[in-house]
C-alpha cells in the first residue's frame, strides 16, 4: 500500500512550545502541565495512526463477476486493523464505476475486529469496471494526523454484458437457402469432389462408369457439399452522436451493443455462419462458433474507439459480399453516404437489414434517407434506447 501522510501539528506544537517556555520563565506548573498534555496528545495521535496503518488490511469481493445490464450485484468490503489505541472512524473511498461516482463511507472504529459491509450496485450500463475500494484514510481522534493508503490489489473485474432481445429471423438472398443449395450440389454430376465404392441405394447417375470398368468394381462420384452463405453483422464502433446528455448517450451505446448481441443470438438457431467484426483500438472479429457467452463478454469490452467514419467501414466491407447472404447494419447515425453504400450492398445480392438506434425516429432530416433505403429494398428497423 502507498502511504500519504498529512499532519496538522503546526498550531498545537507551537502552542505547546510557548506554554513550555512560559512554564520555565514563570515557574508556573499549570503552563507546564498544559504543555505536556499537548505533547502527549500529539504523541498518542501519531502512535494511534501509525499502529492502525501498519496492520490495516482491505479486501473486496463481488457476488458475481458477470451480470446482465439491468441486474444488481453485491460488493462486499472487509476492513480490519489491529491498532490498540482509539482512532477516528475509518473513511473508505470507493472507486468510480460507469454507473456510480466516487464516494466516501465512514466506518465504525472496532480495533482488532473485522468491519464488513455489503453495497448493492445496479448494472445500468454495459461495460467493464473494477468497483471496490480506491483508498482508506486513517485519522486520530484529534484530527491531527491522517494517512491515506491504497490497496495493493485492485478490485475484482465486473463485466456487465448486453441483454439480448427478440429479433426477426434473418432473411437470406433468394435462392441461397440451405435446402435449395444442397439439392443443386447433389445433383450436379459435373462437379465431383472424389470417388468411393458403390453402396446399395446409390443413384445410377452417380456411378463413374469409366473408372468402374478400369477397377472392375462399381465406383460412385462424391460431390462437394455446399457452403451456406454467411450472415455479416456490422456495428458502428465509432463514438455515438453527441446529444448533450451523458446518461442518454450511454443508453444509446447500450442499445447498439444489445442489438448486435440479439442478432448474433438469433443466428445460433440457424445453420448459417455469422460474423461480427468489432473495430477500434483492439479490433476483433466475433463469430457464431465462439458461443453466446463469449460473444456477450467481447461486446461488453467494446470501447467505441473506431476513428474511421462508418460509411468508409461499410464501403470496405463490400468486398465480403460475394459469400454473404444476409447483412445486418447497426448504427445510431444515418447519412446519404451510408444510404448509398447500403443500397449498393443490396444490389450485390445479399439481403440487407438496417437497425437505426435513435430517440427520434420521425426526425424530418432522416425520413427521406429512410425512404430511399426502403426503395432500395433495404429493410429498416428502429431501436429506441431504454434505460435499465
Amino acid at each position: 500500500m502507498k502511504n500519504g501522510w498529512k499532519a496538522r501539528i503546526g498550531g498545537p506544537l507551537a502552542t505547546a512550545l510557548v506554554l513550555l517556555l512560559a512554564a520555565f520563565s514563570t515557574g508556573n506548573v499549570i503552563f507546564l502541565t498544559a504543555s505536556l498534555l499537548l505533547l502527549v496528545c500529539l504523541l498518542l495521535g501519531f502512535l494511534s495512526v501509525w499502529l492502525a496503518t501498519r496492520s490495516l488490511s482491505v479486501s473486496t469481493r463481488l457476488a458475481d463477476r458477470l451480470v446482465h445490464r439491468g441486474e444488481d450485484v453485491l460488493l462486499e468490503i472487509i476492513v480490519r486493523h489491529q491498532g490498540i489505541l482509539p482512532i477516528a472512524p475509518l473513511v473508505v473511498h470507493l472507486a468510480a464505476t460507469p454507473d456510480t461516482p466516487e464516494a466516501d463511507l465512514a466506518l465504525r472504529d472496532l480495533p482488532g475486529k473485522r468491519q464488513r459491509m455489503q453495497l448493492p450496485f445496479h448494472a445500468a450500463h454495459i461495460g467493464v469496471s473494477r468497483p471496490g475500494v480506491k483508498a482508506v484514510t486513517v485519522s486520530d481522534l484529534f484530527g491531527l494526523f491522517s494517512v491515506t493508503k491504497k490497496p495493493e490489489v485492485e478490485g475484482s473485474e465486473l463485466i456487465v454484458v448486453p441483454t439480448p432481445f427478440d429479433v426477426d429471423e434473418l432473411t437470406f438472398a433468394p435462392g441461397d437457402s440451405g435446402s435449395e443449395t444442397m439439392a443443386r450440389a447433389t445433383e450436379d454430376v459435373n462437379n465431383p469432389a472424389d470417388v468411393r465404392n458403390y453402396q446399395p441405394g446409390d443413384a445410377m447417375k452417380k456411378i463413374h462408369w469409366k473408372l468402374s470398368l478400369r477397377k472392375r468394381e462399381l465406383m460412385v462420384r462424391r460431390f462437394e457439399e455446399p457452403v451456406l452463405p454467411d450472415a455479416l453483422v456490422l456495428m458502428d464502433c465509432s463514438a455515438p452522436p453527441k446529444i448533450g446528455h451523458e446518461e442518454a448517450e450511454a443508453d444509446m451505446r447500450d442499445a447498439l451493443l444489445e442489438t448486435a448481441a440479439s442478432v448474433m443470438a438469433q443466428t445460433l438457431h440457424t445453420d448459417h455462419a455469422a460474423r461480427l467484426p468489432l473495430q477500434g483500438e483492439h479490433p476483433i472479429e466475433l463469430y457464431k462458433g465462439m458461443g453466446l457467452p463469449m460473444i456477450l463478454e467481447n461486446l461488453a469490452r467494446a470501447d467505441f474507439s473506431e476513428a474511421d467514419r462508418f460509411e468508409r467501414v461499410l464501403l470496405l466491407e463490400t468486398r465480403r459480399m460475394r459469400k454473404v447472404g444476409a447483412t445486418v447494419i447497426i448504427s445510431a447515425r444515418l447519412n446519404s453516404r451510408m444510404v448509398d453504400v447500403m443500397t449498393r450492398m443490396r444490389k450485390m445480392g445479399p439481403y440487407v437489414r438496417f437497425y437505426f438506434v435513435t430517440f427520434t425516429p420521425d426526425a424530418e432530416a432522416v425520413l427521406p434517407l429512410i425512404s430511399k433505403l426502403q426503395q432500395g429494398l433495404v429493410e429498416v428497423c428502429y431501436v429506441t434506447p431504454v434505460p435499465a
